[in-house]
């Protein structure tokens, strides 16, 4: 496994901060200046890329309203998938102008292609990277035309058991991709924390032998900053203007306010990781002078004993260390000793 994966020059992998995709996919609700907008807003709250998804109602279905063409339930209830598509998808037209704004703003933008003319527009465009979408990962043959650009490739697992994620996986790099991460994603939308099985990231990571992120379609970010701790590098969330706006995804994407508090929360916790370590860290240096240690509580004079009624272990930490306790009772004082004094080991005979 490779330890970094790269996009368009950001290092990704444990060693670097989350990568951070916000999720255009059909939030632009038919208006291409809400698309720029989002784009604008996720540059604002600190995102490291925007991503798209590259479809035609025509492409990814056909005209057909029987029975399995037809949604029942869920979000999208009602609809055929021809209607659901048309109204969600991104025109072809509008990708050259959305790259140029990634351009003019200053963060990454590549695309879900989710076929063969995807892939070549995505090419044409100069796609820094490409993502497989989780009800594509089953498209070995899209797989091994994304892989055969040489372009880095994310892999979304949504619905996928074991055999086809190898499969995946193989047929990428079979067919050229020295570049794979892939995400672990429960294709429910929104999709419950309580089903997201975040200890899949670490096994994922070791039997796939590959960097792994999360597609996270919850709807609060509590499952992607807890990802991060079991290794997740990259972190992508569907991003909306407004949840309630109505849109195939607005209901289930994270608005701009909660964007920036993903991106901040899991640096956060990305830092909070570090490194193993048992020393004294500077945050705690100054703390040390207040830890326990023995003092005197009663007044002593030369010669005499010390009892439990003349020591005890209190803050601060200048006297002897609380562990001695038992040896220092029955010592003999070397001079007066007086209440509120620390104990030195010079005190005794």
């Amino acid at each position: 496994m490779n330890d970094t994966f790269e996009i368009a020059g950001r290092k990704i992998g444990s060693e670097y901060p989350p990568y951070i995709i916000a999720e255009l996919s059909a939030n632009h609700n038919g208006d291409i200046n809400r698309a720029f907008k989002i784009m604008e807003e996720a540059k604002k709250a600190g995102a490291d890329a925007i991503k798209l998804q590259s479809y035609t109602h025509e492409t990814i279905t056909i005209d057909c309203d029987a029975e399995e063409f037809q949604i029942h339930g869920g979000l999208w209830d009602g609809q055929t998938l021809y209607e659901l598509y048309k109204g969600a998808h991104m025109p072809w037209e509008w990708h050259k102008p959305l790259f140029e704004k990634a351009k003019e703003l200053g963060i990454t933008i590549f695309s879900s292609p989710f076929d063969f003319t995807a892939v070549d527009l995505l090419e044409e465009l100069n796609t820094p990277a490409y993502k497989i979408a989780s009800f594509e990962l089953v498209d070995l043959p899209l797989i091994a035309r994304v892989a055969q650009t040489g372009k880095p490739m994310i892999m979304s697992t949504g619905m996928a058991n074991e055999d086809e994620i190898q499969e995946a996986v193989e047929t990428a790099r079979k067919h050229g991709c020295n570049e794979l991460l892939v995400l672990h994603c429960v294709s429910g939308y929104p999709a419950p924390a309580d089903q997201y099985n975040l200890r899949t990231l670490k096994d994922m990571a070791e039997r796939f032998d590959v960097l792994v992120g999360l597609s996270d379609h919850t709807i609060d970010n509590a499952t992607a900053v807890a990802s991060v701790a079991l290794g997740a590098c990259l972190i992508e969330k569907h991003v909306t203007l407004d949840r309630t706006g109505g849109g195939a995804d607005d209901s289930f994407s994270l608005e701009p306010s909660e964007l920036t508090q993903l991106c901040r929360d899991t640096k956060t916790a990305w830092q909070s990781l570090g490194k193993v370590n048992y020393q004294r860290t500077e945050a705690e240096k100054g703390n040390i002078k207040f830890r326990r240690s023995l003092y005197i509580v009663k007044d002593i004079g030369k010669g005499d004993i010390f009892t439990e009624q003349h020591i005890r272990s209190i803050r601060p930490g200048n006297g002897i260390e609380p562990k001695y306790y038992d040896e220092v009772i029955g010592k003999i004082a070397k001079k007066k000793l007086v209440y509120g004094m620390p104990l030195k080991y010079e005190y005794f005979e």
